[in-house]
């Protein structure tokens, strides 16, 4: 076994024990005070073993609030980290990261339009649609100026994401009033505090159905490293696989958005922190910045919900003052390495 294989598989080994260990820390830690049994307890008792240890509303705390909660974390994570390690590779493009498209600001005029237009649409949906109107409007004017390429999907996802954060802001400046800015603003900078089992099983089920077949393609990823030229002497279609792969990126974030908001830089620095351990090689890469994510997201959303109690941060906050610096670090070691 060479040396990077055996730091793979040692930090596969570190990452999924202590992605279960740190899931039960976030849950037992808040206000009630539980501890680890009463926590394996409650979820085994929902589970059909044994039988419940606490009250009603301790139960309710554990089972109906923070175990999805923590759930819905470490799959938002999980998420974002693989499709941000998917859109460098097929854009070529060390600065991707998930909302590239314009999903985020897609996601966020949908939002905005549920909550201040009066519109009967549940919010999740909502957000969701707007992303899928984010990525069409990527997709339709990237193929409009020629061949679809990185750099012109990339030229188009900002055109689309200014032009749908302009009409954001401009509902926002035209309709809000008294609190509602505070609801829209912790949406706008992510939050996860709204998280229930619906949201478990959307976000888990879009990373089954579309993280999955992107890790058993992963090999794919690796031709676009040296061009288009280089993936269709390898038998690649460059043009079809990459649409393919960014359209299931944007449809995962935006599920993963409609839930939790913008949430930024876990899509744009884990998938570089966990290449400086595997290498650029993606049949590692995206297993462990799945895991790598995860554990981030539920980090930085366990510090916003408990940090300032009673008041609660928007977890969008947590990770932009976390990543910026680590990014900066992650950027100094490459240069160095170089």
């Amino acid at each position: 076994m060479t040396a990077r294989r055996r730091r793979v598989a040692i930090g596969a080994i570190v990452l999924g024990v202590a992605t279960p260990v740190l899931a039960t820390f976030a849950v037992v830690f808040g206000a009630a005070d539980l501890s680890f049994g009463d926590v394996w307890a409650t979820i085994g008792a929902h589970l059909g073993i044994g039988q419940p240890v606490l009250t009603p509303i301790e139960d309710g705390i554990v089972w109906q609030r923070r175990v999805p909660r923590v759930l819905v974390a470490i799959a938002c994570g999980a998420g974002l980290a693989v499709c941000g390690a998917v859109m460098q590779s097929v854009t070529r493009n060390p600065l991707a990261d998930p909302y590239l498209l314009g999903l985020s600001s897609g996601a966020s005029l949908g939002a905005v339009c549920a909550l201040l237009l009066g519109i009967a649409v549940p919010l999740p949906i909502a957000a969701f649609a707007g992303a899928a109107l984010a990525l069409a409007m990527t997709v339709g004017l990237a193929t409009a100026i020629g061949q679809v390429t990185p750099t012109r999907t990339v030229l188009a996802g900002l055109a689309v994401s200014s032009m749908l954060g302009a009409v954001t802001s401009l509902i926002i400046f035209w309709t809000v009033t008294g609190d509602s800015y505070r609801e829209i603003l912790g949406w706008l900078m992510g939050t996860l505090a709204a998280a229930r089992w619906p949201a478990v099983w959307l976000t888990w089920a879009g990373l089954v159905v579309i993280v999955v077949p992107i890790v058993l393609v992963a090999r794919r990823l690796d031709a676009f490293a040296f061009g288009d030229r280089h993936a269709a002497s390898l038998g690649i279609h460059p043009g079809r696989t990459r649409l393919l792969l960014l359209g299931a990126t944007a449809l995962l974030t935006g599920i993963l958005v409609s839930v939790s908001g913008s949430i930024g830089f876990v899509g744009l620095i884990v998938p570089h922190a966990v290449r400086l351990l595997t290498g650029p090689g993606h049949r590692a890469l995206l297993p462990l910045a799945a895991l790598a994510g995860g554990i981030v997201l539920l980090v930085a959303d366990t510090i916003a919900r408990t940090a300032f109690e009673p008041r609660e941060l928007p977890v969008g906050i947590v990770t932009a003052l976390v990543g910026a610096p680590a990014f900066a670090l992650i950027l100094l070691r490459q240069r160095r390495s170089a």
